[in-house]
């Protein structure tokens, strides 16, 4: 029979919590916590997979005698008044953000007959080490004071906090954490009804990694993009058109933008300008603006400081017409899409001939794709554009009656939910009657987001009224998406059956497989 230890010889162990020690976790937190619920099997089976190096525990000699459970947050989201409900563990509206900066403590427990042997300061230890070692900003907890209680009947809240900080009455919670330290920022009140011995109320306390060095973000957390419900008038000149442009262009400016995108086929309302003949003939006219074209757009991206994407143009490279949307970069950059696939009406009338690669363009603002018109109909084109990293797909069109529009607009939808991205629609209204081919336009450009429950109802961040000109603007939410497509109600991108199927691409691109 192994001899018992002694006191002296006994094992210290801190460790990550396993699934396997959820029935001591279970006995300890009831022992700790009266009145509170302890972890349901599920939500500790859940926090482990969330987030596996924030559940730690002290072992003493194999026996659990204090545990921690934290979560990675969005620190700011945490600043303001909040109740513990709102730290969700389970579900799709979690508080978990694998890219927060912060760590958010949701307990720290210790059993009553190992209390004075400093266990919670070694959790609290191993907490800042994982804060140090992932350069989190800071460390939030919603700290109870277990002795309210007595006291409630005769002092507020804040009287009582005040008191303890000044050592006048003693709180073993709020005590130990002060002697970590950790700062007091405000009373939460609400924060856990349950909890009868504080009386329902937390204490919200920060402690400052004073190792933190702050990282040049290379991905934005917003970004804000603007799309033209574009008129298309009759104009008489080349500068009467960019009279037209620059007014978006210039409001886009105005509101910061980052992005402004313009419709597909947008210098069709030059066709007026070239000589009467046959359609096919009048589109290869069009060639003899490219380099104005550019010129404008490449000029205005920089001076007006926004990136613009131009909405799509008609050219002639080595005898073949293309539709090509242009992206003018405001550091000067030039990039072109070509129009991957092409309508019966765009070959039967202009003779127009398909691009062969797939793009996704790096700006400052993230990598991002173009999808032209019919493009987006395709949801191959999108899931691969996601699988190059683009995050938000610009889709340039051009629909002549509500028929098409719908089914464009449908089809946009559609690619943000299974790719879980924005995208962002621009299309002309107004009548050219004096251009065979393209005389009338019908178009409602919008902003779309994936359908989950952190996103606008519909799925619709903004929209234009329909066949009404206007320049609609909306900040899209980056820090949410990427998180929500890790976390949300369904993951599509991540629940994509790839044993079953794939999305292959011959394009000279990086990605072959998707």
């Amino acid at each position: 029979m192994a001899k018992r230890r002694t006191r002296d010889q006994q094992r210290v162990l801190v460790r990550k919590l396993r699934k396997r020690d959820y029935k001591q976790v279970r006995e300890l937190q009831t022992v700790c916590f009266p009145g509170v619920a302890p972890w349901t099997k599920a939500q500790f089976d859940h926090l482990l997979e969330l987030f596996p190096d924030g559940q730690l525990c002290v072992e003493l000699d194999g026996l659990l005698v204090a545990t921690s459970s934290t979560l990675l947050v969005n620190g700011e989201a945490y600043d303001r008044p909040h109740t513990y409900r709102e730290v969700e563990i389970t579900g799709p509206t979690t508080a978990h953000d694998p890219e927060g900066d912060a760590l958010y403590g949701l307990d720290i427990a210790v059993r009553p007959r190992s209390r004075g042997l400093r266990f919670a300061r070694r959790l609290y230890e191993a907490r800042k080490d994982l804060a140090r070692e992932r350069n989190l900003r800071r460390m939030l907890i919603g700290g109870r004071v277990p002795n309210y209680h007595k006291h409630a009947e005769t002092m507020k809240i804040n009287e009582y906090v005040a008191k303890v900080v000044r050592k006048e009455i003693r709180d073993p919670t709020l005590n130990a954490q002060l002697a970590n330290g950790f700062s007091i920022r405000r009373v939460l009140p609400g924060y856990l009804p349950s909890d009868s011995q504080s009386g329902g109320y937390a204490v919200l306390m920060e402690w400052l990694n004073p190792d933190y060095a702050p990282l040049e973000r290379t991905v934005p957390d917003s970004v804000r993009v603007a799309t033209v419900n574009y008129q298309m008038r009759t104009v008489e000149s080349f500068e009467e058109f960019t009279t037209q442009c620059e007014f978006f262009i210039d409001t886009a400016a105005d509101y910061h933008c980052d992005f402004v995108l313009f419709p597909e086929l947008l210098t069709n309302q030059l066709l007026g300008l070239v000589p009467p003949d046959r359609p096919a003939i009048q589109a290869r006219n069009l060639d003899r603006f490219t380099d104005d074209y550019v010129d404008y757009f490449h000029h205005s991206a920089i001076k007006y400081n926004v990136n613009v994407l131009a909405g799509s143009h008609l050219c002639v490279e080595d005898g073949r017409l293309y539709n090509v949307a242009y992206l003018f970069h405001r550091d000067g950059r030039i990039d072109k899409q070509y129009k991957l696939h092409i309508t019966p009406a765009e070959q039967r009338w202009w003779g127009v001939e398909p691009g062969d690669a797939l793009r996704v363009f790096d700006t400052d603002m993230g990598k991002v794709a173009i999808l032209i018109c019919y493009d987006v109909e395709f949801p191959e084109l999108a899931r691969v554009a996601t699988g190059r990293g683009a995050q938000i797909l610009f889709v340039p069109y051009n629909t002549d009656i509500r028929a098409a529009h719908i089914r464009v607009r449908s089809c946009a939808a559609a690619r943000c939910i299974e790719n879980h991205v924005y995208a962002v629609l621009s299309g002309p209204i107004g009548n050219l009657p004096q251009v065979e081919g393209a005389d009338i336009h019908y178009a409602q450009a919008a902003i779309l987001t994936p359908s989950d429950i952190h996103f606008p109802r519909d799925g619709i961040a903004a929209q234009a009224n329909e066949n009404v000109e206007a320049l609609i603007i909306h900040d899209l939410d980056m820090a949410v998406l990427r998180r929500t497509r890790k976390l949300g109600s369904v993951r599509p991108w991540l629940d994509r059956r790839t044993d079953l199927y794939q999305v292959k691409i011959d394009d000279g691109g990086e990605l072959d497989e998707v």
